[in-house]
């Protein structure tokens, strides 16, 4: 087994870098963010004594959450009954937080399950001593998915909105429509840096977003070319497939595939 707990600042936001693996290296870290009283996500459950110990130090009394996804919710009932913090999400996401949560036996392995909690409404706008945070609902990775702009600084605190430029694959319920819409309606806003849930990039963040857009739009393009020229779901999975999923989807049993973005493309 392998942790990794590490402090990272960006000027004023402080990013703690959570991985976790149970065999080995992490597959994949998790970013939780915390600027003035203010947490954006809570980290992966399987990592609750790191978080709850770092967090004394920077003490929060509201979270954020940017989804229900159990890497990013994990410890957000704990955070809540620990520091007595107010938990923040979109109505999409209280109603999942509610429980009863199913998650596959890979994301047990890897995130560990988040604990049920009753979350707030959010308000249009959540105002500390320095920052000014405004909720976007950004659909596509998840139904309930929320970013948060903070306007002051000119940030984007995105979650799994953008994880990279080139992404490899989707999980089975995300939406590339979805996804593409969402990604146009956050360029609309004035920001710089992209907090990413797995990603930072404090500076020039707005630029990489466009190039992530661009990507699943040419993609989706693809798609449909080869749809329109008579080719099945399957056959355009094998024309586009560059085999590089291989690990990942059969750790997580075909939920997590590159397929599972072309079949998104097919059905928009």
């Amino acid at each position: 087994m392998m942790n990794i707990c590490k402090k990272e600042r960006f000027g004023p936001v402080t990013a703690f870098k959570m991985g976790y693996g149970p065999l080995g290296h992490p597959l994949m870290s998790v970013y939780m963010y915390v600027i003035d009283s203010v947490a954006i996500d809570s980290a992966q459950r399987h990592m609750r004594k790191e978080v709850l110990g770092l967090l004394k130090e920077h003490p929060v009394d509201k979270v954020l959450l940017t989804h229900h996804h159990e890497d990013h919710s994990g410890n957000a009932a704990d955070i809540s009954r620990t520091f007595s913090a107010e938990v923040f999400g979109h109505h999409l996401t209280a109603e999942k937080m509610k429980g009863p949560l199913k998650i596959l036996p890979y994301q047990h392995l890897v995130w560990g399950k988040a604990a049920r909690i009753n979350l707030s409404s959010l308000p249009n706008i959540i105002e500390t001593d320095n920052c000014r945070f405004v909720p976007i609902h950004t659909p596509g990775h998840s139904k309930d998915h929320t970013v948060y702009l903070e306007t002051k600084n000119g940030w984007l605190f995105s979650g799994d909105l953008f994880i990279g430029e080139r992404i490899k694959f989707f999980r089975s319920d995300e939406k590339i429509a979805d996804q593409i819409a969402s990604l146009k309606t956050v360029l609309g806003f004035d920001f710089d840096g992209v907090f990413c849930g797995h990603h930072p990039i404090p500076k020039k963040g707005k630029s990489k977003i466009a190039s992530k857009l661009a990507f699943l739009e040419d993609l989706n393009g693809a798609v449909k070319e080869l749809k329109q020229e008579g080719l099945s779901e399957a056959a355009i999975i094998s024309v586009l497939d560059l085999k590089k999923d291989r690990l990942i989807r059969w750790i997580t049993m075909g939920n997590v595939s590159f397929a599972n973005m072309v079949r998104s493309a097919f059905k928009s």
